[in-house]
């Protein structure tokens, strides 16, 4: 009983005294440190708490936050989708009968995004989709400060056809599919 007290009253005071050392040191103002730089951690001195968004937090470089599509790069092949563990990720496409442009690496596109969305609220930041685009369309930002109250706002929709350009190029693709079954039927 006598041992239980005294380890108890060793740790209340190991615990007092850690709380006191922290007082006089908020004193202190916190310096704003790289996170790469040796000993980051080591180095956490003064006030603890970042005021922000005065003071930001430095941001790695391999950092995981918002995803961000380039869609003029995107060949909407939907390797990201099927890469998501979540399913956060959807895509629709709408075949071409022709080339229809290229991306910045040369790729050719053949497809067009009739919806291209990515629910942040579903995503959890694994970066697999970035890793599988093969034209490293999909990026992660460094932001992360997209606070909202409603859940449809972290929706985020990339494709930017309308209505009436879905129409169309559904139209085209059905013809182009009809010449071409007619042109195989008179063979």
């Amino acid at each position: 009983m006598l041992k239980t007290t005294l380890y108890g009253l060793k740790t209340a005071v190991k615990g007092l005294l850690l709380t006191v050392r922290h007082f006089f040191a908020a004193g202190k103002k916190r310096e704003n440190l790289d996170i790469r730089e040796d000993g980051y951690f080591d180095k956490q001195e003064g006030t603890v708490t970042i005021q922000f968004p005065k003071q930001k937090i430095p941001i790695p470089e391999v950092a995981r936050y918002q995803l961000d599509v380039e869609m003029d790069d995107c060949i909407v092949c939907d390797l990201c989708a099927k890469a998501c563990p979540v399913d956060c990720i959807a895509i629709e496409s709408i075949k071409s009968p022709e080339a229809i442009g290229k991306t910045s690496d040369g790729s050719v596109k053949r497809l067009y995004a009739e919806k291209f969305e990515i629910d942040m609220a579903k995503c959890m930041y694994c970066g697999l989709c970035t890793v599988v685009c093969p034209t490293e369309c999909i990026t992660m930002t460094d932001q992360y400060d997209r606070t909202t109250t409603k859940l449809t706002d972290l929706i985020y929709g990339f494709g930017e056809m309308t209505d009436q350009e879905i129409v169309q190029r559904k139209e085209e693709w059905t013809r182009f599919q009809a010449e071409k079954e007619a042109a195989k039927s008179k063979k």
